[in-house]
């Protein structure tokens, strides 16, 4: 005897978060990162109210982690870049890319 189960779908917000994640750490570094972490806790909780007919838990998982990630490491590096102007430690070459990636740059164009 076959089972009928109901045909699976992936949820449209879990690649919307993904999507948003990659984007985050690429292009739009800061609005990315916040759209996949929104974005990804609604389609964890929507594949969860689905009773196993949506899929798509680990895209979700990979859009908060790569939006969490961006988000911390850019709240990092305007606190250190942002410490080490206001102790009046010249910022170091290493850092100008980190600053400019994360969107601190602002907090570098005094001393350009």
């Amino acid at each position: 005897m076959q089972q009928n189960y109901p045909p699976q779908q992936t949820s449209n917000l879990a690649v919307i978060s993904l999507i948003a994640g990659i984007l985050g750490i690429t292009i739009l570094p800061f609005l990315g990162s916040i759209v996949a972490v929104f974005t990804g806790h609604m389609a964890r909780k929507e594949i969860a109210a689905s009773g196993g007919t949506l899929t798509g838990d680990g895209m979700a998982i990979a859009g908060l982690i790569l939006g969490y990630f961006v988000i911390v490491s850019t709240i990092l590096g305007i606190c250190v870049v942002g410490a080490m102007l206001a102790l009046g430690i010249s910022l170091p070459l290493c850092l100008v890319p980190f600053a400019n990636q994360t969107g601190a740059l602002l907090l570098l164009l005094p001393l350009m």
